[in-house]
């Protein structure tokens, strides 16, 4: 298996078709999972730079700051407009899904979210947690599978595996 940079498990055939697009006119999502510091955002904020520069739209936001703005925008009763806006972008990264436990609300947006993007509308999630532990870090059982059958139906999925990169960096610099 041939792969990019650090031997993290990805596959350059993988990567090089992420970076083609084809998946985002597609309407499919992208999974990239891994230990910290392995590079997960850094993959998805690569494949979203190259996404701009095709000219489609991209927004990057993580997730647990997505939640407090939802939350903030319900308040202020911004919130249908804010959904549509995430529903319109091209492509959505959610970054370090999973950090922490989704309440009720928190379930019901997300799947609102993914519900008006599925099909329409690419989104690439990033997460420590293996996609096998995600029905549990949802909560409810049927929020779980509205959700992954939304996410990970038509998803791409990257397993990063390795060190962190962080370190590896900080043990170099010593």
């Amino acid at each position: 298996m041939s792969t990019t940079g650090a031997p993290r498990g990805l596959e350059r055939r993988l990567f090089e078709t992420l970076l083609s697009g084809e998946w985002i006119d597609a309407h499919d999502n992208l999974a990239i999972c891994g230990p910290t510091g392995i590079g997960k955002s850094w993959l998805a904020c690569a494949i979203g730079h190259k996404a701009c520069r095709d000219n489609r739209s991209v927004l990057y936001v993580r997730f647990t700051r997505l939640l407090d703005e939802l939350a903030l925008a319900r308040g202020d009763g911004r919130i249908a407009n804010r959904l549509k806006s995430l529903a319109s972008v091209e492509l959505l990264i959610l970054d370090d899904w999973g950090l922490q436990p989704l309440d009720a609300q928190a379930r019901h947006d997300l799947l609102e979210i993914l519900e008006d993007r599925y099909g329409r509308k690419s989104t690439i999630v990033t997460s420590q947690l293996p996609t096998a532990s995600w029905h549990h870090a949802i909560g409810d059982s049927t929020y779980a599978d509205a959700i992954l059958d939304r996410l990970l139906h038509n998803a791409h999925r990257v397993e990063l595996e390795g060190d962190s990169l962080r370190r590896t960096k900080a043990s170099i610099s010593d």
